[in-house]
């Protein structure tokens, strides 16, 4: 996983230093599809899963487009990187932010993934 430091927030009550294998970024409007994207990240060290937390920054009610996510993907993951949306069971399901989407990723690079044909 990768964290593009020149998006991290490093004053406010979110701060990172940078390196840090965590962090809040905030990517500006002309780099993200024309919306400003906040982006909660972690490298998994101690959950065993890479994440990150999607959300439009001035609009929190809104979804993160497709394209959006796909841009987060790109600047916190390497290309060969394949990382997942998930869509719990009802039972197992938690709805902090209504406007959130997440990627994961486990950190042993393992999980099965579909034929690429299917998808």
């Amino acid at each position: 996983m990768k964290f593009p430091d020149q998006f991290r927030l490093t004053e406010g009550p979110f701060m990172t230093a940078p390196g840090n294998p965590f962090g809040a970024f905030i990517i500006p409007s002309h780099h993200a599809n024309g919306r400003a994207l906040k982006v909660i990240a972690d490298s998994g060290q101690t959950t065993g899963w890479e994440h990150a937390s999607v959300s439009i920054h001035d609009q929190p009610n809104k979804t993160p487009s497709r394209r959006e996510m796909c841009l987060v993907k790109d600047l916190f993951w390497d290309p060969v990187d394949c990382v997942i949306q998930y869509h719990p069971a009802a039972e197992d399901y938690v709805n902090v932010h209504p406007g959130c989407l997440h990627l994961w990723r486990p950190t042993d690079g393992v999980f099965p993934t579909p034929p690429g044909i299917c998808v």
